[in-house]
Order: structure tokens, then sequence, then C-alpha cells
């Protein structure tokens, strides 16, 4: 059955994707760099940009599940599971 939150996963699954290959190249990139033994702080700063990618790849993770798996959890009465897992997700985002 199609319906809003159908696409909406679709959507956040494409944007995923589109993200997980720009962050393939820029590590290729950046192994590339450390292949050509490339000026240290260029290096620096390209990884930098992979983890803000990865990041940004792990915020639309984040996003998918709470709006479709916690909103299920809530709906059916698993509010236990749901602040767990939420929990557990703030306390790894700390961990950065």
């Amino acid at each position: 059955m199609w319906n809003i939150e159908t696409a909406r996963k679709s959507e956040i699954k494409k944007r995923i994707i589109h993200r997980l290959r720009i962050l393939e190249g820029q590590v290729r990139g950046l192994q590339k760099m450390v292949a050509k033994e490339e000026y240290c702080i260029d290096i620096l700063q390209q990884s930098g940009a992979v983890k803000k990618a990865l990041s940004g790849i792990e915020d639309l993770i984040l996003e998918n599940h709470l709006s479709t798996h916690v909103i299920e959890q809530v709906r059916t009465g698993r509010e236990s599971k749901a602040t767990k897992e939420i929990l557990e997700i703030y306390k790894l985002s700390k961990r950065k």
C-alpha cells in the first residue's frame, strides 16, 4: 500500500544512497591524497569533509528511524523500546 510514510521513507533512502556515493568518492580522493603524499593540512581538510558527510548520512538515517520505527513503536504500545533506542542514540552522539 502506498502512503505518505512509504513515499517519505523512499525519498530518505534515495538521499542516503546518493550521499553514500558522494562519500565513497571523497574517501577515494582521500586515499589518493595519502598515496601521493600530499600536504598534510590538505589531507586533514579532506578528512574533515568526509566526517561531515558521514555525519549528514547518520542524521538522515536517524530521521528515518524516528519518523518510521519509533512512531510505530509508540503507536503499538512499545514506548519503552522507543525510549531506550532514543537514549542509546543520544549517548552515541555524545561520544563524537
